[in-house]
């Protein structure tokens, strides 16, 4: 077997342990592999380098492909960008990918059925980072969802599903509320889902859904959903199945990958020999299959199953009772390591298919929509509460084609007709629509811009009104 050459990165807090535990069981297990460590996180972070990672460090990383990494620790304050973000944005990882599997009886968990694998959208939605102050009292962040990034998670739900015999593929959203974000998804999914009619397929609304996962993890397979949700889900799933430190996780692209655990970097308990590795360890058998070296991830995870059938156990997970010894981050991989080549008898023996191949088309756009404008918000910084009077001050803009209709308030319809019970604050949404007979053109939206300065109304943001091939493209006032 040729060796891979992959990049190794050990972090920060219990970072450099658990590394050096989880190289040293891949390695024994026969891992053949070509390692070129570099220096990410917390200290390339406070030498002035906001991103916390070099310039060389990124190119070492792209020629390579593969990315073992530990956490990090993101110094608080100061500007500073999440790394774990940014690599997987910068590289294309749009799939995160999440198995999240019950260990009972030997881990503790309400849940000894829980067999189930979120696939998480990884590039986008609240996550783009796009955040503003507006006024004194609001703040925004952009919701980002796109056609391309919706297909291409959700293909490779389907893809993952089909090549590892997983049944069911389940949509998690929250379209009842977020008509065009969320319904995007939902839409898409629909659209995809009709291509593999051999797999199950169902949507959920996210809160229930959350609920349902959280009592009856049983009755889901394989999960896909946008970025936030599957954030939070997959740390859920992996704790209710016995502990988040147990759960690794894949970041896929179309060219390079990432592999790393879930949780954080602990520097509580750095330096200490007592961190559990295995989520590291997840992630590296995750990694060792994406290369091609299957028959050693296979040794490898069961060599694990194995050591926790044992009831040798790190302090995370270990309990009387259960565990047989408590071991430190050292004893624990050379627990696993004395158990390679040998498989659990009670726990699910681990067989990985060969040569797994997911079909993954490259996204191709689809034809333009026939887009009109008909319409624009202006979003309106003004400090006082009564909607009537901010109405009458903004009809001051109407003219013979262009006049307002609405003005809500946090996304709630106050004028016209609202309610004097509504809280308002000093963000203020005013929409214009064409007058009867009259169309609204980008000129326009300029002649209203430029009254809003003569007029002393503080204009902080615009957005266009459109409709694609007739269907209305933004949403309504709550109320409505």
């Amino acid at each position: 077997m040729s060796k891979t050459r992959i990049t190794v990165a050990k972090g920060d807090g219990i970072g450099p342990e658990i590394m050096d535990a989880t190289l040293r069981i891949i390695e024994a297990a026969g891992a053949q592999l070509e390692i070129d460590e570099i220096e990410v996180g917390e200290k390339v972070y406070l030498s002035g380098n906001t991103s916390g990672i070099a310039a060389e460090s990124w190119d070492i990383i792209r020629r390579n492909k593969v990315f073992l990494k530990a956490p990090i620790t993101t110094p608080q304050g100061g500007g500073y960008k999440s790394l774990n973000v940014t690599t997987r944005k910068f590289l294309g990882l749009y799939s995160n990918v999440r198995p999240c599997m019950s260990l009972h009886p030997f881990v503790e968990t309400k849940h000894p059925k829980m067999d189930l694998v979120i696939v998480r959208e990884n590039e986008e939605d609240l996550y783009a980072g796009i955040e503003h102050q507006q006024t004194d009292e609001v703040v925004q962040c952009l919701k980002i969802i796109s056609r391309p990034g919706c297909e291409k998670i959700i293909r490779y739900a389907f893809e993952y599903a089909k090549a590892y015999g997983r049944k069911k593929v389940t949509c998690f959203t929250k379209d009842n509320i977020m008509k065009q974000s969320d319904g995007l998804f939902h839409q898409v999914f629909d659209e995809i889902a009709a291509e593999y009619p051999e797999i199950e397929n169902e949507h959920w609304i996210i809160d229930i859904g959350a609920a349902k996962m959280s009592d009856t993890p049983e009755v889901f397979d394989v999960i896909v959903t946008l970025n936030l949700y599957g954030d939070v889900l997959s740390d859920i799933a992996a704790q209710i199945a016995g502990s988040v430190g147990l759960a690794g996780s894949s970041n896929i692209g179309e060219e390079c990958a990432m592999f790393e655990a879930i949780h954080g970097s602990a520097p509580r308990r750095a330096g200490q020999n007592v961190a559990n590795p295995s989520g590291l360890l997840e992630g590296a058998v995750l990694m060792l299959n994406h290369i091609g070296q299957t028959e050693v991830a296979e040794k490898v995870q069961n060599a694990w199953l194995k050591t926790i059938e044992d009831g040798i156990h790190t302090y995370d997970i270990y309990k009387e009772g259960i565990s047989t010894q408590k071991v430190g981050t050292k004893e624990f991989a050379d627990a696993v390591i004395a158990n390679l080549g040998e498989k659990p008898s009670i726990l699910k023996e681990v067989y990985y298919e060969k040569n797994v191949v997911l079909n993954l088309p490259k996204y191709v756009k689809k034809p333009a929509a026939k887009k009109e404008l008909v319409g624009v918000d202006l979003f309106v910084h003004w400090n006082k509460s009564n909607p009537n009077e901010l109405a009458a001050l903004i009809q001051k803009l109407n003219s013979p084609t262009v006049a307002l209709s609405m003005i809500t308030n946090r996304g709630i319809k106050v004028w016209p007709e609202g309610f004097s019970e509504t809280f308002c604050t000093d963000h203020w949404r005013c929409r214009f629509k064409p007058t009867e007979g009259n169309s609204i053109s980008k000129e326009d939206i300029v002649h209203l811009l430029s009254n809003a300065i003569h007029q002393h109304i503080d204009v902080i943001k615009s957005e266009n009104l459109y409709e694609f091939n007739g269907k209305a493209a933004y949403s309504l006032g709550q109320g409505q």
